[in-house]
């Protein structure tokens, strides 16, 4: 599982990384050390986050799922998948951009 995907799903709610932490029941650092690609992500962690963004678990494992198969399926799920990331970090960047013009 790519951490940065869940950093974009928590940015995208515009969720703080303490808040989520404290919401799911895991320490800061241990959310940290996710997002940043230190820690492996378990099921468990994957299970949170489908509860708490109300996120289907077949969305999430759609990112969870290593790439390195060379069928056609395989490459049209890493394409599709590096689609959605894309959007969701231009969301995140247009609503930090409008955050800062507000301020």
């Amino acid at each position: 599982m790519n951490g940065q995907a869940l950093k974009l799903i928590r940015q995208f709610h515009n969720v703080k990384q303490g808040q989520l932490a404290t919401e799911i029941g895991i320490s800061n650092s241990y959310l940290c050390e996710i997002e940043s690609g230190k820690k492996e992500v378990t099921l468990e962690l994957l299970k949170k986050y489908s509860d708490h963004f109300n996120i289907p678990m077949s969305s999430l494992m759609l990112f969870a799922e290593k790439l390195d198969d060379n069928s056609i399926a395989e490459k049209f799920r890493a394409n599709f998948a590096s689609k959605i990331k894309q959007i969701m970090e231009w969301v995140v960047a247009k609503d930090d951009h409008i955050g800062a013009k507000k301020i």
